[in-house]
């Protein structure tokens, strides 16, 4: 006698991350796992090439059939059971795992260290008042770049990789030509007081790179033009320092402030847009959610290099909205208040969510390269991860002994990276919300830390004055 085996179904509705639905509620086999689901989300959305994407109910990653979860939470299947499918990247990053090179050459704390955006050139800014870039075939210092006459706080590449601006302690800029590591230029002056922050213009909005825009001390944010090597447009309004600057992909500059608040400005007259307001005390830290995609412009981990400014700008512009889809672009502001919001400032000058649970002041706040995901360090000694869509708290990282300067993501969103005062690196798995990898090494508290575009290399910097290159 033949015994049939009855497969119980259960009523399923895909959404995509922002709560857009796919198709109709569906009747799936309860045997169904994620590479079922991953079949028919392919075919749902049409997709030539088969795409990997994560699944979640209520938050959880599902990694087992539908039956399994459905008993282990005791869902009932008489509803809808909510599926959100998160789209994955096709390639995968390798952890690092070991110290490749210790490079000495700085002769003060390592403060800033920055990939350029094909991943294949390191620059770093010391209290020493050099900028250096290194040789990351050889690993050897390659230029010494002198001109500063104090502690050197921040680096930026332009997203062509064409051009280095450093700013320092006294409030002046120097722009560098990375090829020879001589300076473009005069130093530029205008600011009154220490440089907070730079960020350039979005490849996609203008190619070659020429424009930038910084935050100073003095209260003021100031866009610059390396073509004609001056300030053109001084951004005031702030009643304190500015913290952070970011420059959108719609073209608008973001400024964080010790006044509490967010300025949006336009970047033809240097008009002031909107403003966000909701902190109770210093902003420290911004963060966009197209930010890995603006820092690499048309460079992507497969390393295709471009002939010409134009096509440079037509890839970058393409990879923006890709990334981008059909939402706005997002933003996270950290601060002194413990506390975290995050903003849709295209659509609300309120923000969309407050971000709790920090026990002492957020250092840095820094959006995956896919936007699925924001990343957050305080001095609380833990490594937060939210949704960064909906900013809901999704766990915390704890390992570290003592406050978290700063933090990277690896080019897949699957591996976060965290340089502490406690003196080790550790890289988080995102999916298993583990430690993946702890990287002792440093004599000292690590101030800096890079993941190459390219995935293959993380570099970090800090008080025992040597940059250390890591490796898988």
């Amino acid at each position: 006698m033949e015994v049939e085996t009855v497969v119980n179904n259960v009523i399923c509705q895909f959404t995509d991350p922002e709560g857009n639905s796919l198709g109709p509620p569906l009747y799936l086999p309860q045997n169904a796992g994620p590479p079922q689901l991953q079949q028919i989300v392919n075919e749902l959305l049409k997709n030539e090439e088969k795409l990997p994407y994560a699944f979640y109910i209520s938050n959880q990653e599902l990694v087992v059939a539908l039956e399994t979860y459905l008993q282990k939470n005791k869902v009932s299947v008489e509803k809808v059971l909510p599926i959100v499918y998160q789209p994955q990247a096709v390639f995968r990053i390798r952890p690092v795992n070991r110290c490749s090179a210790t490079i000495a050459g700085h002769s003060e704390a390592v403060l800033s260290v920055a990939f350029s955006p094909d991943g294949r050139h390191l620059a770093s800014g010391s209290g020493d008042t050099t900028v250096r870039l290194w040789d990351l075939n050889t690993q050897t210092p390659m230029f010494t770049c002198t001109g500063h006459k104090n502690w050197v706080l921040c680096i930026a590449w332009s997203p062509d990789g064409k051009h280095l601006v450093s700013g320092s302690k006294a409030g002046e800029l120097q722009c560098w030509d990375p090829r020879t590591g001589k300076p473009s230029g005069n130093p530029l002056s205008g600011h009154k007081k220490w440089i907070t922050g730079i960020s350039w213009e979005p490849l996609h909005l203008n190619s070659p790179c020429s424009r930038f825009v910084t935050a100073s001390k003095d209260g003021d944010a100031r866009i610059w033009d390396t073509k004609l090597h001056r300030s053109v447009i001084c951004l005031s309004g702030h009643k304190l320092a500015v913290t952070c600057v970011k420059w959108g992909g719609d073209g608008i500059i973001y400024t964080g402030s010790q006044d509490c608040t967010i300025k949006m400005w336009e970047t033809t007259q240097g008009k002031l847009i909107r403003e966000l307001k909701g902190h109770g005390h210093w902003v420290n830290s911004l963060a966009l959610s197209t930010e890995y995609v603006l820092r690499t412009g048309a460079y992507d981990h497969t390393g295709k290099i471009y002939s010409s400014p134009e096509e440079m700008k037509k890839v970058a512009l393409e990879r923006y909205n890709k990334m981008k889809g059909n939402a706005s672009e997002r933003l996270v502001s950290g601060s002194d208040d413990f506390t975290m919001f995050l903003w849709e400032p295209a659509v609300s000058k309120h923000p969309k969510t407050r971000m709790t649970g920090h026990q002492q002041l957020v250092n840095h706040v820094y959006f995956s390269p896919d936007g699925q995901w924001v990343a957050s360090a305080s001095f609380d000694k833990s490594v937060k991860l939210w949704n960064g869509i909906t900013g809901q708290f999704v766990a915390s990282f704890r390992g570290h002994v003592g406050p978290v300067y700063q933090i990277s993501w690896s080019a897949d969103s699957r591996l976060l990276l965290s340089g502490s005062k406690d003196s080790t690196l550790k890289i988080w798995d995102i999916r298993t919300r583990k430690l993946k990898q702890d990287l002792p090494g440093h004599e000292d508290e690590v101030f800096a830390v890079d993941w190459s575009p390219d995935g293959e290399k993380v570099a970090s910097g800090g008080k025992d004055r040597v940059l250390k290159l890591w490796m898988g």
